[in-house]
């Protein structure tokens, strides 16, 4: 076995969800992290580390990741070499992601700036210094990747995914009546199939 797969989790999620992979990636020696900061500039330097572990244990390192963890993972691993990326749900454009809660909240720049943390009605907690590093570090990603998106996602939307997978000619695979959440039994079976048509 000289391949590896990296798993990174969702908000919410847990290391343990890479299980799941083992059985799908049969020629990879799979790893889920339990990365536990909340920021990306945290997150970046715990992903980087896990990275850096198998890179030099394995001739190839390849990732999933989901939801968040897709953007934390672009945004820690642009820059090394990767064989291949496949993103569930994935937020591929997080300053829309905090434009649009700024917006559902009525919190504006300037506000924000004032106060550096603002807590929302529905348990989101805007940070100015988080906007900041979305905007001043820009996603940049040329990596082979594939892509599992739900058709009723509530993050990303229809056009801002289609749009990310033709820049960095990803392919798209869209689950008609999907959610951003894949749980139910249908939406793993679906993911399932997803998995080994794009390993064929």
């Amino acid at each position: 076995m000289n391949k590896s797969l990296l798993y990174i989790k969702g908000k919410g999620g847990c290391a343990e969800e890479a299980y799941h992979y083992k059985t799908l990636f049969l020629d990879y020696y799979v790893f889920g992290l339990d990365y536990q900061g909340s920021k990306p500039w945290n997150v970046k330097s715990e992903i980087l580390t896990a990275y850096h572990q198998l890179a030099t244990k394995y001739k190839s390192v390849s990732v999933i990741a989901n939801s968040i963890g897709a953007y934390f993972v672009m945004n820690a691993l642009s820059s090394v070499e990767i064989e291949r990326a496949f993103f569930i749900s994935p937020i591929v454009d997080m300053e829309k992601v905090i434009i649009e809660i700024m917006l559902r909240s009525g919190v504006t720049e300037t506000e924000l700036e004032e106060k550096k943390e603002i807590k929302t009605s529905f348990g989101e907690t805007l940070s100015w210094d988080y906007l900041c590093y979305v905007q001043s570090h820009p996603i940049v990603w040329n990596i082979r990747t594939d892509i599992l998106y739900g058709e009723n996602d509530n993050l990303t939307s229809m056009e801002t995914i289609s749009e990310f997978a033709k820049r960095n000619k990803a392919t798209l695979t869209i689950m008609k009546n999907g959610e951003h959440w894949f749980h139910t039994e249908e939406q793993m079976a679906f993911l399932d199939k997803w998995i080994k048509n794009c390993l064929q």
